[in-house]
Order: structure tokens, then C-alpha cells, then sequence
């Protein structure tokens, strides 16, 4: 009996040690806790600091970005016709030449041939004018109507100058080496294309000059 109360005995000084070693890790699992979820709190706190902001890309972009000027519409339209310009003259040695030889009672044929289709390239010019958009040129209406009228004028001089031509290759058209008539409703065209080509020389060199094209005389129209 005695024996069997002594280890009964250490038995119950035991359960005093299980019990204090059960609270010391209660302890320690609660400290534990609370630091983890302290530190939760502050990572939380250290996610949720503000980002300095940037300006957005675009509103840089459009701040150092220069507005690039609007064409002048205006100055297109002088260089559209400046082009046409460029082709008025082209045919003025091929006239020159042609009447010479209409003079001399010279290779009538093709002189009457050159004169037409120079006839035919001056009608071609006033067509190309007419489709043209000028109204924002300065003094567009009275460019135009002198341009018109020169093209015009010369296109009827070259025909008169080609009915010539084929007068002189007939009979008796020619008299010493020389045209037996003078071409007076050539003249007279002639004549008229000059005038208008002067008009329109000076209005076109004015724009000419605004705008840096080339500007032209009466004879290279």
C-alpha cells in the first residue's frame, strides 16, 4: 500500500509541471500572434503609401509639341498655276519658226502642220485654266480674263497663221521667194493675244513674287 501511494504521489507532482509547461506555450503562441499581426498591420501600412505621381505622357507631349501652321490655300493655288504657266511658252519658238518659214515660201506643209497643233496646245491652256481653282488668288477674276483672253487670241492668230501657210503653198502664193500676202487677221489676233498677255503678266507677278514662284514676261505666256 505504501508503495502504491508513493508513485500516486509523484504522479500528482507531475500534473502541476505538465500543466505550467501547457501555459508557457499558450504564452508563447499568443506573443507570437501579436507580433505577426503587427507586422501585418505595418506592411499594410508601408503598401498603402502614395506613389509620387508623373504627368501623363500625352499632356508632355502636346505641352512641348508646336502647332504646325495650316497651309495657305491660296499659295497652293499660285503653284497649281504656275505649272500651267510653264507650259504656255513652250511652243512660242515652234510659232516663230513657222511663220518665218511661211514668209520665206519655205517648207509650207509642216509650217501650216506646227501652227495648228500650236492652235490646238493654246485652247488646251484656257480648257486647264477653266478647271483650275483660283478665288483665293488677289485679283483672280481679272488674271484669268486676261490669261482667257491671250490663249484665246493666240490660238486664233496661229489658225489664221496656218490658213496662211496653206494660201502661200498654192498658186501664185508665193512671188520672189516670198509670201504673195500678209496675214492680217493673224496680225490682228496677234496683236490682241499681246495686250491680254501683258495684263496678265503683271497680275501674276505679283503673286509670284508673294509666294517665291517664277515670274514670267508677256512673250512667255
Amino acid at each position: 500500500d505504501g508503495g502504491r501511494g508513493g508513485r500516486g504521489g509523484r504522479t500528482g507532482s507531475r500534473l502541476p509541471l505538465i500543466a505550467a509547461v501547457g501555459v508557457g506555450i499558450a504564452v508563447v503562441g499568443v506573443g507570437a500572434g501579436a507580433m505577426m499581426a503587427g507586422g501585418g498591420k505595418d506592411e499594410d501600412k508601408g503598401g498603402n503609401q502614395p506613389v509620387s505621381a508623373t504627368a501623363p505622357a500625352s499632356e508632355a507631349a502636346s505641352a512641348s509639341a508646336s502647332a504646325s501652321p495650316s497651309a495657305d490655300p491660296a499659295e497652293q493655288q499660285a503653284v497649281e498655276l504656275d505649272k500651267l504657266l510653264a507650259e504656255s511658252g513652250t511652243g512660242r519658238t515652234t510659232v516663230i519658226n513657222a511663220v518665218g518659214d511661211v514668209k520665206a515660201c519655205d517648207n509650207l506643209p509642216q509650217a501650216a502642220k506646227d501652227l495648228r497643233e500650236a492652235a490646238k496646245q493654246r485652247s488646251g491652256l484656257v480648257d486647264s485654266l477653266g478647271k483650275l481653282s483660283v478665288d483665293k488668288l488677289p485679283q483672280h477674276t481679272e488674271l484669268t480674263t486676261a490669261l482667257t483672253k491671250a490663249w484665246q487670241a493666240s490660238a486664233s492668230a496661229d489658225n489664221h497663221y496656218a490658213a496662211w501657210a496653206d494660201r502661200t503653198a498654192g498658186k501664185k502664193g508665193c512671188k520672189k521667194g516670198r509670201a504673195a500676202t500678209q496675214p492680217s487677221a493673224a496680225n490682228r489676233a496677234s496683236g490682241t493675244a499681246t495686250k491680254e498677255k501683258a495684263k496678265a503678266a503683271k497680275l501674276w507677278n505679283a503673286i509670284a513674287k508673294k509666294y517665291g514662284l517664277t515670274e514670267r514676261q508677256p512673250t512667255q505666256l
